[in-house]
Parts: C-alpha cells; sequence; structure tokens
C-alpha cells in the first residue's frame, strides 16, 4: 500500500508543480515565468519526487514510464495496473487543487494547460505532429530512465538526469502539443477542462504509452541487462 500512495503523492506533486506553473505561473503580469520556468518546474517535480519518494515506490509518476519498464524488463506486469491508478487519481488530486486555487480570484480555468493540437496547440500544429512528437519525447524520455537508473550507471545521478531530460523534453514540445509524455497529467487536466480536451485525449494515452512500450524493448535487446 505505501509504494501505491508514494505514487499518488508524486503524481500530485507534478501536476501541481508542473501544470500548476503552467496556469497561475507562466503569463503572470509582469513576472510570468514563460515556457522556460515551466519546463524547469515539471522538471523539478520530478528531480524532488525522485529523490524523495523514489526510494519508495521507484518514482514512477506516469502510466507511460510504468508500462515502458515493463516492456524493458525492469519491473512486475502484476503492479502495474495499481501504480497506474494511484497515478491518475494523484493527477487528478492535484488538478483538484489547482482548480481551486486558479478559479479563487474569479476567472476561468480558460485550457488549464491540457494538451490538445490544431487549435489547442500553442503552436497551432497538427494531429501527425503531436503523434510524432509525442512518440518520440517518451521514447527518449524512456531510454534516458532506463539508461540513468541501469547498474553499469554513476549511483546517485539518476534523479538530476531524469529532472533534466523531462525538463529539455519539455522546452522542445510545450509549442506542439502543451507536452504530454504522461497520460496521467493529460487525463488530470483534461477532466476539469472537459470538450475538446476529452475529445483529443485519447492521443495524449495511447502515443505516449506507444512510445514508451518501444523504448523499453529496444533498450531491453541494446543493454540486455539483467532486472
Amino acid at each position: 500500500m505505501k509504494i501505491y500512495l508514494a505514487e499518488f503523492i508524486g503524481t500530485c506533486w507534478l501536476v501541481i508543480g508542473g501544470c500548476g506553473s503552467a496556469v497561475l505561473a507562466a503569463a503572470f503580469p509582469g513576472v510570468g515565468i514563460g515556457l522556460l520556468g515551466v519546463s524547469l518546474a515539471f522538471g523539478l517535480t520530478v528531480l524532488t519526487i525522485a529523490y524523495s519518494l523514489g526510494p519508495i515506490s521507484g518514482a514512477h509518476l506516469n502510466p507511460a514510464v510504468t508500462i515502458g519498464l515493463v516492456a524493458a524488463g525492469k519491473f512486475e506486469a502484476r503492479m502495474a495496473p495499481m501504480y497506474i491508478l494511484a497515478q491518475v487519481l494523484g493527477a487528478i488530486a492535484g488538478a483538484a487543487f489547482l482548480y481551486i486555487v486558479a478559479t479563487g480570484n474569479g476567472t476561468q480555468i480558460g485550457d488549464f494547460a491540457a494538451n490538445g493540437y490544431r487549435s489547442h496547440s500553442p503552436g497551432k500544429y497538427g494531429m501527425k505532429a503531436a503523434i510524432v512528437t509525442e512518440f518520440m519525447m517518451t521514447a527518449m524520455f524512456l531510454f534516458i530512465i532506463l539508461g540513468a537508473t541501469a547498474k553499469r550507471a554513476a549511483n546517485g545521478f539518476a534523479g538530476i538526469t531524469i529532472g533534466m531530460a523531462l525538463t529539455l523534453i519539455h522546452l522542445i514540445s510545450i509549442p506542439v502539443t502543451n507536452t504530454s509524455v504522461n497520460p496521467a497529467r493529460s487525463i488530470s487536466q483534461a477532466v476539469f477542462v472537459g470538450g475538446w480536451a476529452i475529445e483529443q485525449l485519447w492521443l495524449f494515452i495511447l502515443i505516449p504509452i506507444a512510445g514508451a512500450a518501444v523504448a523499453g524493448l529496444l533498450y531491453r535487446y541494446l543493454l540486455d541487462e539483467p532486472a
């Protein structure tokens, strides 16, 4: 039970820190943190949870990561459904917190940092660009996670490497899709936005999972390291 609670708390923090920076601070008049700040916020949430709760649950914080680790032979498939449930519930809890805060001054939530394509992409990118971006970004994220946590890797640096990787991923892909690479993060925001966000949610569930699964299988072949 402790490991699932750790995943719940960690994913809640990911949404509060990452999506919260986008919703509350990105465009704050005069001192907004912008794209760079939001990217750093996502990376910092993963970095902080990796070192605080990672020893308990591994700090997956992401259904695609969990599935990718299963594909790579680094995580037991029987545990994956409960991990994913904890992650999704934690993300929704984080989004609920943000909803209460974001509407606390009487404003509407707007796009609420939800992921989208076409007219709902920050740069108005189409579905094909969104699919390619989410697949590649999630696949590379899995490669980095697996490499940083491999037995041959230097000890103690995995959290920094993974956090910086997520920062870089956001710097690349926020203009395209608002950056998902995490179905739980996408679900949590779409639940509160509804409408178009729910209609486009399939892409941000299926494509990150596909990218992670392919990366997990390929890395398993490349490294061939026992679990």
